[in-house]
């Protein structure tokens, strides 16, 4: 039994191809606007856009997260923007994985899209740092997990 279940269960599951990146070392905000900027791309658009940010060559634009982020040349229609190399390179990995689940269910890449991208808090690593007069900094790490399922369209 999987420890995480996927959030969106597609309708015909004959049509569709899933994959999930389960906790994962990376920024959960850059994963959430990772997900919302490939949210309806097809799996090849999105892989080449993830390596055009891990690349440094595209702005993701940070609609949800977006407190004191400065502006990028190259945005559309909106003003804050980062490149999040990290998380690009560890959900590249995930939808390299669903171009390979998708293959060998025998569905046609061409007609793919990506209906369902989502990144969800995983497990906190909890460490602590000693300090002076017995007091200690906690030194926490934040894992993510995300989700992807593909549908035909």
């Amino acid at each position: 039994m999987a420890r995480v279940r996927y959030a969106y269960e597609p309708e015909d599951a004959a049509k569709a191809a899933k994959a999930m990146g389960y906790e994962m070392d990376i920024s959960f905000k850059h994963a959430v606007e990772l997900c919302s900027a490939i949210r309806g791309m097809k799996i090849d658009q999105a892989i080449r856009f993830l390596e055009e940010v891990a690349e440094m060559k595209r702005v993701v634009p940070f609609r949800k997260h977006h407190k004191k982020v400065p502006h990028k040349r190259g945005l559309e229609k909106w003003y804050a923007g980062r490149y999040p190399q990290k998380a690009a390179k560890h959900i590249l990995k995930v939808l390299k994985n669903l171009d390979a689940n998708a293959e060998y269910k025998g569905i046609e890449k061409e007609r793919l899209v990506i209906t369902h991208a989502q990144a969800k808090k995983g497990r906190v690593l909890k460490r602590y740092m000693p300090r002076a007069f017995g007091r200690a900094t906690p030194r926490f790490k934040y894992l993510t997990t995300v989700e992807f399922v593909a549908e035909v369209r």
